[in-house]
């Protein structure tokens, strides 16, 4: 990580160089909520993915949620899905024709008719259990970024990011978080390069009603693709 005059600099520490002293504000309070500890990439839920239960006809509810899909010209993909051992069946859908891939309820609603369709002539036939629930939602306002696949698409979106990295000294793996901005990325190279997001929470961090500093918005940090473990939209701006 590199900041002005290129020191090393954490980003939680660079972002409290500004606060006041007496201020108990902490960075890590805002960003680790319980959901998110439970949270992962390909979890069949807010992390997207496949998630089944094991069940004997889990495989089967899931390539007929893939027809339905492609019964919309690949247009509504799945992002998200999910079964359970209680008859449970979660689906998350992503619209492909829209720019940040978010489904109209129109869009939930006609797939999930199309859906329930298959699975009503699916328990009939025996191929699967009857009286299945069927939930199926958008993948969320804050969605998981799936690593490399969906840079490209939210380049532009300020990002919650969780990720590890080497002390120089100790060689011990260390856990860091921030929202960050997408400066740029390497296919090749598998990495990152991310800066500070102008953003409400980084604001206040960096001093009540001040905005970013020019150190704040001329600091950086390179991460491999393998080292990002949880990278997720933000939405408060």
């Amino acid at each position: 990580m590199e900041g002005e005059d290129d020191e090393e600099e954490d980003v939680e520490d660079l972002l409290d160089d500004d606060k006041d002293d007496d201020d108990d504000y902490t960075f890590e309070d805002d960003f680790e909520s319980d959901d998110e500890q439970d949270l992962y990439v390909g979890d069949g839920g807010a992390g997207g993915g496949i998630s089944l239960a094991g069940t004997w006809w889990d495989k089967e509810a899931l390539a007929l949620a893939e027809d339905v899909s492609t019964s919309f010209d690949g247009d509504l993909k799945i992002y998200a899905f999910k079964t359970a051992a209680n008859l449970t069946i979660r689906v998350r859908i992503e619209k492909m024709s829209t720019r940040y891939g978010s489904p109209t309820i129109d869009d939930i609603e006609a797939y999930t008719i199309a859906y329930r369709a298959k699975l009503d002539d699916a328990e009939s036939a025996g191929r699967i259990p009857q009286n299945i629930s069927l939930e199926v939602s958008s993948p969320g306002v804050e969605r998981v970024i799936r690593i490399p696949d969906d840079l490209e698409r939210f380049k532009e979106r300020a990002m919650y990011v969780r990720y590890t990295t080497t002390s120089d000294e100790t060689g011990t793996p260390q856990e860091g978080d921030g929202v960050f901005r997408l400066i740029s990325y390497d296919m090749d190279l598998c990495e990152c390069t991310w800066g500070i997001a102008d953003v409400k929470i980084n604001r206040q961090q960096a001093g009540k009603g001040r905005p970013l500093s020019k150190k704040h918005r001329e600091w950086r940090l390179q991460t491999l693709f393998e080292s990002l473990k949880l990278v997720r939209v933000h939405s408060d701006c």
